[in-house]
């Protein structure tokens, strides 16, 4: 069984004739834990209550032992439970909550109660508001009740339970409902069920993404083998993401970002994930790397933390010039400068400054290529060499109109590549997880310096894959199903 399932107290709570899914009772859910053996159901507990040690509550709590996905998880019951439990998520509901209203000219006059169930707002002007609610907390409904004001604030957010909505409430449910679970109303007959479903998070619209297109297209076609569904998702679907099994990040990934709200989210879910949020922490900031990979002994060029005036003399002294500055949190060979003359590290200085509060200041290191290997649970997965965009000093030269152009490139058979490459790429991953990484280095006259690790590295269909061909898909593949059947 891979579909939905209702859970319910009493079978006239929901009856069966109002959704194609499966209902059962609670009680039955409860006794019976060898009921869903073949699968992994997704559930929707509308119990009567989502008390501490209810039905309702054991019923969900028992789904998370079992492996099943539910909605609302035991932690989401938890934190409405009461209003200090939730606080940390009012400034963001609020200020989309306020955005709404201005944008609908909407001043009411008195306390409002908005109903959203599974994220659709009944009060449609409140649309975006509902999608974001049910972000924070996956609850089957939700009442909000709103105090006026020239700033809207929330006063409580409490689940609604069905058996108590009012007719045109029941009736909005029920379609919610419908929505939320449509994905999964299909023919069985149509195709194949895959065993395993997978979200690849992307944006159609970037211009440099770590994996294009036709490249996702292409792992998809692959997965399909494996009895793996890649389903590509974007970044209005985080209310469903724990439908998935497991979420594979093919975006640019930011800390303050909804990169990040995916990996957490997915992470919070039990859910296998590439990029997990810590190793987005770790390898986004350029700062902590430095520091992590120093007390890891991993060969680096020589850097100064840059903090404060004083620091620009001392790094010109150690570093000489020309010589690179960074900040901390780049991407893509953004945020990165190369400056020749102390006019013009002062200048760049100055400038960054009024963004972070610390750079780095690392040894210039001219080079013909980068290496950079890819390395997959503490193993390596590809190598490749970058050679540096024409006439320019990195591998991607950005120019003013938002266009780029980049170098050409070599892709290796790993035991082809140097070994000292292959075992410093795999000493830098190490301390930052057991997920996917890439990690550049340069060669220079006295030996190989890691640059820095990506948390989410390019993987490209015909480029990284170029030797080893569809055995470098299969082993990302193959890292998700171990974890699926775990």
């Amino acid at each position: 069984m891979t579909g939905w399932v209702i859970l319910v107290d009493q079978p006239k709570d929901f009856p069966n004739a109002d959704t194609p899914h499966k209902v059962i009772t609670t009680s039955e859910y409860l006794a019976r834990p060898k009921l869903f053996d073949i699968g992994r159901p997704k559930l929707v507990n509308l119990s009567r209550s989502y008390a501490y040690q209810s039905k309702g509550y054991y019923a969900s709590l028992l789904a998370e032992a079992r492996g099943h996905r539910v909605v609302p998880t035991v932690e989401t019951m938890l934190e409405l439970r009461e209003s200090k439990l939730y606080e940390h998520a009012l400034p963001e509901l609020e200020d989309e909550l306020n955005r709404c209203a201005r944008k609908a000219d909407y001043q009411p006059e008195g306390e409002i109660k908005l109903l959203v169930c599974f994220g659709i707002s009944r009060d449609e002007r409140f649309d975006s508001f509902g999608r974001l609610l049910f972000d924070w907390f996956r609850c089957p409904a939700l009442e909000v009740t709103v105090e006026p004001g020239q700033w809207l604030s929330i006063d409580r957010i409490r689940p609604r339970t069905a058996t108590r909505l009012a007719n045109g409430e029941a009736s909005f449910f029920r379609e919610a409902l419908h929505q939320h679970t449509r994905r999964e109303w299909r023919d069985p007959k149509a195709r194949t069920v895959a065993k395993y479903d997978l979200a690849v998070l992307h944006d159609p619209n970037e211009k440099m993404p770590p994996s294009s297109v036709a490249s996702i297209k292409h792992f998809a076609r692959i997965a399909e083998k494996l009895s793996v569904d890649v389903e590509p998702i974007t970044r209005r679907h985080l209310a469903e993401l724990a439908e998935y099994d497991g979420l594979f990040i093919r975006e640019t990934t930011s800390i303050d970002n909804h990169t990040y709200r995916f990996a957490r989210r997915a992470w919070q879910e039990g859910m296998p994930v590439i990029d997990d949020p810590m190793s987005m922490i770790r390898c986004t900031n350029k700062v902590f790397l430095m520091e992590l990979l120093g007390s890891n002994q991993v060969p680096m060029p020589q850097t100064v933390m840059l903090a404060e005036d004083a620091d620009r003399t001392k790094a010109m002294d150690e570093l000489g010039l020309p010589l690179v500055v960074k900040i901390p949190d780049g991407s893509f060979s953004r945020g990165i400068h190369l400056v020749s003359t102390p006019e013009e590290f002062k200048r760049i200085f100055d400038e960054l400054f009024e963004e972070t509060d610390l750079l780095l200041a690392q040894k210039f290191l001219p080079t013909e290529f980068d290496w950079r290997v890819g390395v997959l649970a503490g193993e390596p997965l590809f190598v490749c060499q970058y050679r540096m965009a024409r006439g320019h000093w990195q591998i991607v030269k950005h120019r003013p109109d938002g266009s780029s152009r980049e170098g050409g490139f070599r892709t290796f058979e790993i035991d082809q590549a140097p070994p000292a490459v292959i075992d410093i790429a795999v000493r830098a991953a190490r301390p930052i997880g057991d997920g996917f990484y890439g990690v550049d280095l340069k060669q220079t006259d006295t030996g190989f310096v890691v640059m820095e690790v990506n948390d989410n590295p390019n993987l490209e269909h015909g480029i990284e894959d170029a030797v080893s061909k569809d055995d470098v898909w299969v082993r990302i593949l193959r890292w998700f199903i171990d974890r699926f059947e775990q």
